[in-house]
C-alpha cells in the first residue's frame, strides 16, 4: 500500500524569495557584517531580526538614530552589485517549472532591482509581476505584500498558498488569510509552528495534479520528507 500524502488545494502559490527559492545567506551576512562594523553595532542583534524583513525595517529596529534613507540606499546598492554565492535552493527550479504561468508570483522583502538580480544569478524564472519592498508601505509581518500578490494574480487570499521560511513572513501570510507552508531552511521547525505545515526542504513539495475546470492546483507533500 502506498503511504498517504497530504494534499493542499490552491489556485495560486506565493513564494518568499530568500531562504525559500534562493540561498543568499552568505551574501546577506557579508553586507550586514560590514554595516555593523561601520557603525559599531552588534551583528548578532542584527541577524536576530533581519531575516524576512525589509532592510529599512531592520535598520529602524537596530539603529533608529541614524539617517536611514541614505544608509538603506548604500546598503542595497552594495547588495545589487554582489551576487557571489547566490544559488537556487534545491527543488526550486523544478517546482517553479511545474507551475503554470499566472498561478504564482514572488512576495519578497528585497527591492525590485535586487530581487531580479538574485533571481537572474540563480537562473530562476522571473514572473511578470513581483511584489517587492518598494511596492508596499508596510513590510512583513504586515500582510500588505501578500494581499497585493493575490490581487495581482486575481485570486482570493483563501485560495492562495504561501511558501515562507521566516516567522515574520509566516505571520504576514496568516494575517492575509492565507495558508502557509513553512520551509525549515533558515529557522528550526519549532520557530515556524505558526504555519499550517512545516517541511524540511522545498524539495518536499510537488505539483501533482491540475483541475482545468476551475484552475485549481494540487500541491502534495511527499511522504518521504515528512
Amino acid at each position: 500500500m502506498k503511504p498517504k500524502t497530504t494534499p493542499i488545494l490552491c489556485k495560486a502559490v506565493l513564494f518568499d524569495l530568500d531562504g525559500v527559492l534562493i540561498d543568499s545567506s552568505a551574501c546577506v551576512f557579508r553586507h550586514w557584517e560590514r554595516w555593523a562594523k561601520k557603525h559599531n553595532l552588534d551583528l548578532d542583534a542584527i541577524m536576530e531580526v533581519a531575516h524576512g524583513k525589509r532592510t529599512i525595517d531592520t535598520m529602524q529596529i537596530i539603529a533608529p538614530q541614524l539617517d536611514l534613507e541614505p544608509e538603506e540606499l548604500e546598503f542595497t546598492r552594495g547588495e545589487i552589485e554582489d551576487v557571489e554565492g547566490i544559488r537556487a535552493i534545491s527543488g526550486a527550479r523544478n517546482l517553479l517549472g511545474s507551475l503554470p504561468a499566472g498561478n504564482w508570483t514572488i512576495v519578497t522583502s528585497a527591492g525590485n532591482v535586487l530581487a531580479r538580480a538574485r533571481l537572474s544569478a540563480a537562473s530562476l524564472p522571473i514572473p511578470p509581476e513581483i511584489v517587492t519592498a518598494d511596492r508596499v508601505e508596510n513590510g512583513k509581518p504586515d500582510p500588505e505584500g501578500y494581499l497585493l500578490g493575490s490581487r495581482l494574480l486575481g485570486v482570493s487570499p483563501e485560495e492562495c498558498i504561501v511558501l515562507e521560511d521566516a516567522p515574520a513572513g509566516i505571520q504576514a501570510g496568516k494575517s492575509a488569510g492565507m495558508r502557509v507552508v513553512a520551509v525549515a531552511s533558515t529557522h528550526p521547525p519549532e520557530e515556524l509552528a505558526e504555519a499550517d505545515v512545516v517541511i524540511p526542504a522545498l524539495a518536499a513539495l510537488k505539483v501533482s495534479a491540475y483541475n482545468g475546470s476551475d484552475g485549481a492546483l494540487t500541491i502534495r507533500i511527499l511522504p518521504k520528507n515528512i
